[in-house]
């Protein structure tokens, strides 16, 4: 699916290392032959994840003969599985959003989702229909998630996803294919981040530079409770795909220099969209590893 995905997007040598056994990963029973990614916590006990959205039937619901992807959320129970999952409520007068991925503002009071452009939303000029971009709404009860309105530093020439907060709210990290000046993307899509100011306006986005980013594709940022960014990457030399990276953001602001994550948690398949615990001793990612339900699977581990 993550191939699939960067084909409708823009982020569409192996090593024989020993396995870290102090890693533990378990193949979710929510997986089925449906992918499941965009992991995120909704608190302590709670957690979202993207898949495909489904009629009342069970069938996959479609749109210009594309499967349609949602965001749903679920119960962590105390082994790590996902328990009574349920898809995110959004305001139906919106239509049928395709969500890509999601997280939720520290103080739970809105959500950010990367989506694609609607009627009520396109652009003027000329753009990508295929092009993602983020949009942020709040919740209303009896009503769902609602009002959302595009970010304002979002152009509509390139594509937006993979939102994710820092611990204290002030600054959102994303992915994007942003072109020209200090900002351009070295490669396919890079990682970006932007300050969140004052009465809902946001600073100018910054590429996080080279000791994230490669000439290749990253996506799907997460930055842990202790200030380590995890993000996936297909840089060469990895075990294959996309590769579970970390880097430690210092107090200044700036990164140290990537390194891979072992296996267990990186296979010779595709391996993305990992997050950590409060504690960081647990947490989850996905992978297309040989073994598990057919698509992307969600795995969730313990160091």
């Amino acid at each position: 699916m993550i191939k699939l995905f960067c084909l409708l997007t823009f982020f569409t040598g192996f090593f024989g290392l020993s396995q870290d056994q102090s890693y533990s990963v378990t193949n979710s029973k929510i997986n089925n032959e449906y992918p499941h990614f965009g992991l995120m916590y909704l608190g302590s006990n709670k957690i979202m994840f993207t898949s495909f959205l489904l009629s009342k039937n069970g069938k996959v619901k479609k749109i210009g003969g594309n499967p349609v992807l949602t965001i749903y959320e679920g119960l962590l129970s105390d082994s790590g599985e996902i328990q009574n999952s349920l898809p995110v409520k959004i305001n139906s007068e919106h239509g049928v959003l395709n969500i890509t991925s999601a997280t939720l503002s520290p103080n739970g009071k809105q959500i950010y989702i990367a989506t694609q452009y609607t009627n009520s939303n396109r652009p003027k000029g000329e753009f990508k229909d295929s092009n993602f971009h983020l949009e942020v709404g709040e919740y209303v009860d009896g009503v769902g998630w609602t009002n959302f309105k595009v970010l304002p530093f979002c152009n509509p020439k390139y594509s937006y996803a993979h939102p994710a907060f820092s611990s204290d709210g002030k600054t959102l990290f994303f992915t994007a294919n942003i072109r020209g000046g200090k900002v351009t993307t070295k490669g396919g899509s890079d990682i970006f981040r932007v300050a969140i100011l004052k009465n809902n306006t946001f600073g100018k986005p910054e590429n996080l530079g080279k000791a994230v980013n490669s000439y290749s594709r990253e996506m799907f940022p997460f930055l842990s409770s202790d200030n380590t960014l995890y993000f996936a990457s297909n840089r060469p030399n990895g075990y294959g795909g996309f590769d579970i990276y970390k880097s430690k953001m210092n107090i200044d602001g700036t990164f140290e220099a990537s390194e891979k994550l072992p296996k267990p948690i990186n296979s010779d398949k595709d391996d993305f969209s990992l997050i950590m615990n409060e504690q960081n001793n647990r947490g989850g990612f996905s992978s297309k590893r040989a073994g598990g339900a057919g698509d992307d699977d969600i795995y969730y581990f313990t160091r």
